[in-house]
């Protein structure tokens, strides 16, 4: 028996495959078609394959628990999700848009503080930022570009509109699990890269490697670019490893590096000290260097931020740029937009109330049943209260919350985001996914072709964390006009 896609019902919500039972959009008619042609035991076959294929790869993220830390396979599923290239572009165009303005509203807001003083950016919402760094004032970075890196998650509503949910401008993960998506699904349905124009995202790792060189104080062929890591205990190691290995980068701990007496990072190798230009740092700002920030950082290098500060070091992401990894400051990205390059933005946010505003409060207080309430700072999905699914008492002790700290909430309406057809104990469920693409920026912009899909695998759940319960799919731009 194959897959009958006439008893697939999206009930309600917006496909990314199926536009209504039995009827694929059209640039998933020859994926629908060719798994249609697939017997359930072929279908096992592949899935046990990429199975497989994970463990054989590696590919593991870490959980972490009262007994521990725990390494777990890679939660996949097989069948890819779809966007055309014609909607991608625009997308693609957005992300973009969005990011410039970000790297400019960071740029101001540790010198000039021109929008705030304009009073567009409330000096309130600054004051009480948690992520504004001052020892990052008056600090220029290489091409005014101070997130480097970005992670933005995208998802689609019931009417089809993609909006962007939030922005990961700190140190955004995720990327490595996109490039082995690819590898996996190449392995497990070689025949359909054959039969459809999927724009591909090996060339990430040498983006990468190329924006990062671009920051280099020194100018060099070769400059000495190094990935710093937390060890190996930290939930995102293998993608540390994964992205050194793939760009020919030395990954290091914050004892592999110290700051000479000349204000330059060196590098400890078994052949003397080497000097490093470029380090992308995958380690939380308040742990890279004890003089600057937390002393008992075990983690950082003593020193770095006085290299950086005298340009003798490049970080990316930049320290300081998580002041606008806020969610009340997503709340304000559309007038950053239109602040900063003057132009709408081509993306939108999702509807949003802030709570620091007497009457987006009151609205908020009134409406718990229907809202999603987040804080400023979590991530994960952690520290939310998702309104229509939570108890009196529990929409009672968000209330308060609120009362206490309105600066620290915002809200949003409950969004009917889109699902994709998930292999679920052997039969094809709906379950919902959201999106994060990478946006690179330094002498240029580039975005990937995609990005991250992750899928909420429990039956009826919005979270797509892998650390509590998603997974994750291959994502393929497809050129249906080619």
């Amino acid at each position: 028996m194959s897959i009958d896609w006439k008893s697939y019902d999206p009930n309600g919500f917006y496909d990314e495959l199926i536009s209504s039972p039995g009827y694929p959009r059209a640039a998933a008619r020859t994926l629908t078609s060719y798994l249609r042609s697939l017997s359930d035991e072929e279908i096992h076959e592949r899935k046990a394959a990429a199975e497989h294929a994970i463990v054989e790869m590696g590919i593991t993220f870490t959980v972490y628990t009262e007994g521990g830390n725990i390494d777990r396979a890679w939660p996949f599923d097989i069948i890819p999700r779809i966007i055309p290239r014609k909607e991608w572009m625009r997308v693609e165009e957005g992300l973009k848009q969005r990011v410039t303005a970000l790297n400019l509203f960071i740029n101001d807001l540790y010198n000039e503080q021109k929008i705030v003083k304009d009073k567009v950016f409330p000096k309130e919402v600054l004051a009480q930022s948690k992520n504004f760094r001052e020892q990052c004032v008056g600090i220029q970075p290489a091409h005014g570009v101070w997130a480097h890196i970005c992670g933005s998650d995208l998802v689609r509503d019931k009417d089809g509109t993609l909006y962007v949910l939030e922005d990961n401008l700190r140190v955004p993960s995720g990327v490595s699990y996109m490039l082995e998506n690819r590898q996996v699904t190449k392995r497990v349905f070689p025949e359909l890269f054959e039969n459809y124009s999927i724009l591909p995202v090996d060339e990430y790792p040498s983006q990468l490697f190329d924006m990062l060189a671009s920051l280099s104080p020194r100018p060099l062929d070769y400059p000495e670019v190094v990935v710093l890591t937390p060890g190996i205990y930290n939930s995102a190691y293998f993608e540390h490893s994964f992205l050194a290995q793939r760009m020919g980068a030395e990954l290091v701990e914050g004892s592999d590096l110290l700051v000479g007496e000349d204000d330059c990072v060196y590098m400890r190798t078994i052949g003397g000290l080497e000097r490093v230009d470029v380090i992308y740092r995958r380690v939380d700002d308040l742990f890279l260097d004890p003089e600057a920030f937390n002393p008992d950082s075990m983690l950082g290098v003593p020193g770095l931020m006085r290299a950086w500060r005298k340009g003798n070091v490049a970080l990316a992401n930049a320290p300081g740029a998580g002041v606008a990894d806020d969610k009340v400051v997503y709340a304000f990205v559309p007038e950053i937009i239109r602040y900063y390059l003057d132009q709408d933005p081509i993306i939108p946010n999702v509807p949003t109330y802030r709570c620091m505003y007497p009457d987006e409060r009151e609205h908020v207080l009134k409406h718990l049943d229907e809202l999603v309430i987040k804080p400023a700072n979590e991530s994960g999905g952690y520290g939310m209260l998702i309104g229509p699914h939570a108890s009196k008492r529990q929409r009672a002790e968000f209330a308060d919350l609120i009362k206490k700290d309105p600066r620290n909430y915002i809200a949003q309406p409950t969004l009917a985001i889109s699902t994709t057809p998930t292999l679920c104990d052997g039969h094809l469920e709906p379950r919902h996914v959201d999106l994060r693409p990478f946006i690179l920026q330094g002498v240029r912009t580039d975005v990937t072709a995609g990005g991250l899909t992750r899928v909420a695998l429990r039956k009826g759940s919005l979270v797509v964390n892998s650390s509590q319960g998603g997974g994750s799919k291959d994502t393929w731009i497809v050129d249906t006009e080619s």
